[in-house]
């Protein structure tokens, strides 16, 4: 019954794609789109997530994430890389205006970067310069404008991060005109001079962000995909809408008075589509998990590890919690990315038989082992509350620390705990994933894996160029880290939305950041 289920559901959604698809898009109207907060800034001098997605509508990055989170192109149509791999050449596409008339120019791209990598000097770092100045091991020696239309970067070294980092929506790199700026450098009030498919209309503080279709902006001739290729406007306008209580949101989106509602809890899924909101969802990229402090007296030992692996219930769990809408996964590789096949699944059986035989072996005698949560983050309680039961089932003595969210997270970053409950925040590439959980404990306590051998394979994987050669690469990562059991991770939770019924065209997608181009509005 649910294979059948789950083929009409497919069959339905193919029909319902391919439907909308060969419809003629309807222009006119507006979109809106619930956020929780205001955004901060329009020159991302000061940034969080609802910054850089408003800010991504107004300006165009050289290149994006796609769906599958490879990289493709966005405001570059193309781009070569020298035969040493240190030298990217991108081309920027024919005919970009700003939204003041302004031609596009390569000159402008250099521009920025060179305001973004002195901001630290005048006293507003760059949140990512470090990802670029050789401190955090990838450093960009130059970048040159040879003609209106090619942008030269060059890289000390090989760093296949490169592009990933340049398409982060957080490092809010794109293209800006030149004249967003006063005399003496200061970002100008209200302004946000860009050269995407919407222009700011009107910032209402603590109200709305309104941005109206650009009437001259210029399509990538690639189809839309992510956050890249075509993105070309329909609505007249689309309004960011500050609703910070989430029942006051899905009301506004049943009332008709928004269209787009992020972040839908799974509790709320059937009743939202009872009352005749449309339920979008798509893979995510938040890896929730059980942490292992590796270097506690207990957990130091892999018998203990493998142990706790045996002794839960992954699948179930994570069906029984997400509906069918994730499966386990306990790799740094998330199902939305092109990196990912079943491979990545490949884990310790679920076998509390073997759990038990392996605490005997490893001379366990009952000793308390703590695992700490909080009631902030309701999902990590209720993983931490089932993950207790099986483990005690399988003859552990484990114990809940109940403690407040701030206090769990200074205990993560200092490395204090046995266990911990814990969820990270979406990452875009396996190898920033494995980059997080990879390094050394006395340097870095968040580190979970402090493993040398895991670390030359995971600096192998960063300077792999091919795409075959990193995938084989991250498949022996996850074979290591399913031997020694250094993180127990649970499933990447789904991207889940209430979208309103008359859209058209509109795609939830693993980057969770709604896209207002390529949509539009039933009459």
């Amino acid at each position: 019954m649910r294979m059948r289920s789950a083929f009409a559901a497919i069959v339905a959604a193919f029909t319902f794609a391919s439907a909308a698809a060969a419809e003629e898009p309807i222009r006119g109207g507006t979109m809106r789109i619930v956020m929780t907060a205001d955004i901060r800034t329009l020159d991302a001098s000061r940034s969080d997530n609802l910054t850089d997605h408003v800010l991504n509508h107004i300006y165009e990055q050289l290149v994006a994430h796609r769906n599958d989170m490879t990289i493709g192109p966005a405001a570059a149509e193309s781009w070569d890389v020298s035969p040493d791999g240190k030298t990217y050449s991108f081309k920027l596409r024919d005919g970009m205006v700003y939204h003041n008339g302004d031609k596009v120019k390569a000159a402008d791209v250099k521009w920025l970067w060179d305001r973004r990598m002195a901001a630290p000097k005048s006293g507003a770092p760059w949140v990512c310069a470090a990802s670029f100045d050789g401190s955090r091991g990838m450093k960009v020696e130059s970048v040159e404008a040879p003609d209106d239309g090619t942008v030269v970067f060059t890289l000390d070294k090989p760093n296949t991060l490169f592009l990933v980092r340049l398409a982060d929506i957080v490092c809010n790199f794109w293209i800006a005109s030149p004249k967003n700026v006063d005399a003496d450098g200061n970002w100008i009030a209200n302004s946000a001079i860009g050269s995407g498919s919407f222009k700011l209309k009107e910032w209402r503080k603590e109200q709305y962000v309104s941005l109206e279709r650009f009437a001259d902006y210029v399509p990538s001739k690639q189809k839309r995909d992510g956050f890249g290729g075509d993105r070309t406007s329909y609505f007249d306008e689309v309004r960011f809408v500050v609703i910070p209580d989430k029942t006051a949101a899905e009301t506004a989106l049943l009332a008709g008075q928004v269209d787009i509602v992020t972040y839908l809890q799974v509790s709320r899924i059937e009743e939202m589509k009872k009352r005749g909101a449309v339920v979008k969802t798509a893979p995510g990229l938040s890896l929730s998990a059980i942490l292992i402090q590796t270097t506690d007296p207990l957990m130091s030992n892999v018998k203990i590890r493998r142990a706790l692996a045996h002794a839960i219930d992954f699948k179930e769990m994570a069906e029984t919690k997400l509906m069918g809408l994730t499966e386990f996964n306990p790799s740094g590789v998330a199902e939305s990315s092109a990196y990912f096949d079943k491979s990545f699944q490949a884990w310790p059986k679920y076998d509390p038989e073997a759990a038990r035989k392996l605490l005997k072996e490893a001379g366990y005698k009952g000793e308390p082992i703590k695992m700490q949560t909080n009631k902030r983050y309701i999902g990590m309680y209720e993983n931490a509350v089932v993950v207790q039961a099986m483990l005690n089932a399988a003859g552990f003595n484990v114990q809940l620390d109940v403690i407040d969210w701030a206090a769990q997270l200074e205990n993560w970053m200092s490395g204090k705990f046995q266990l911990q409950s814990f969820g990270y925040s979406s990452r875009a590439d396996p190898m920033l994933m494995y980059g997080t959980i990879i390094g050394n404990k006395a340097k870095a306590p968040t580190s979970q894996w402090d493993d040398p051998d895991a670390q030359a394979l995971y600096l192998k994987a960063l300077n792999a160029i091919g795409f075959d050669e990193r995938r084989a690469i991250l498949k022996q990562l996850h074979a290591k880290m399913a031997e020694e059991v250094p993180i127990l991770g649970l499933y990447y939770y789904p991207v889940i939305e209430a979208v309103s019924p008359k859209l058209v065209n509109y795609e939830s997608w693993p980057l969770e950041k709604p896209r207002a181009w390529g949509v539009w509005k039933k009459p």
